[in-house]
């Protein structure tokens, strides 16, 4: 079936942000008396939810990475947030998947008033029907809760109409056991591709560009 709606990932699809997570990471465990982490592993930071990302990454406890997320965001909301860019091409292909008359949202496991101001900070956000993101009081923080509650707030029944755009394995597997497909994009912070492979990703292509031409031979083959 011929795509309607686009879902984006936010960090490591539309926006670069790991500087600000670096910087309000190694901010952090100045403040924990530990040492600063590696790229790699900011980069396994970027993306899934803060408390899970201490728990893997550290060992810590439950409460000891409540902790640790509390600290983290002292500097990430006031400073880290905006320490971004948006990736090339970025807005080329929100304007031209618009001008398709593709529907666009926004689905990330950060929260969604942060997703927002990034988006209006890069004047980007007027492109999308929908910035949809973590809801913690509402307990929608997982990709795959962030998923289902966007198609329900953009009235989607149907999902084979819809395609998730994302980076990472955490991406494919939300929209694997969501049950809708996945595109992967290779210029974020994914380490090991075979594991967005093995959660069933469509293709995987190296810029915004081929992922829009894509979907345009996609969407002619419909026809």
């Amino acid at each position: 079936m011929e795509k309607k709606t686009i879902l984006f990932d936010l960090d490591g699809t539309l926006v670069d942000t790991e500087e600000g997570v670096a910087k309000s990471l190694c901010y952090a465990m100045d403040k924990l008396g530990m040492e600063h982490p590696d790229t790699d592993t900011v980069r396994r930071f970027i993306g899934p939810l803060l408390q899970d990302s201490f728990q893997r990454e550290y060992g810590f406890t439950e409460e000891r990475a409540k902790e640790a997320d509390l600290i983290f965001r002292e500097r990430y909301e006031t400073i880290g947030l905006f320490e971004c860019s948006l990736f090339p091409g970025v807005e080329e292909a929100l304007k031209a998947l618009k001008g398709k008359g593709y529907r666009i949202s926004v689905a990330s496991s950060k929260e969604e008033e942060p997703c927002r101001q990034i988006l209006e900070k890069f004047h980007v956000a007027q492109y999308f029907d929908l910035i949809c993101g973590a809801r913690l009081k509402e307990d929608i923080g997982t990709k795959i809760e962030v998923l289902r509650d966007a198609m329900k707030r953009l009235g989607i029944t149907d999902k084979e109409e819809v395609v998730l755009i994302g980076d990472s394995r955490y991406d494919a597997r939300g929209a694997q056991e969501l049950g809708i497909d996945c595109i992967g994009v290779s210029y974020g912070f994914e380490e090991d591709f075979g594991e967005m492979r093995k959660a069933g990703v469509t293709e995987i292509f190296d810029t915004l560009e081929e992922v829009v031409a894509y979907l345009g031979r996609s969407a002619a083959n419909e026809h």
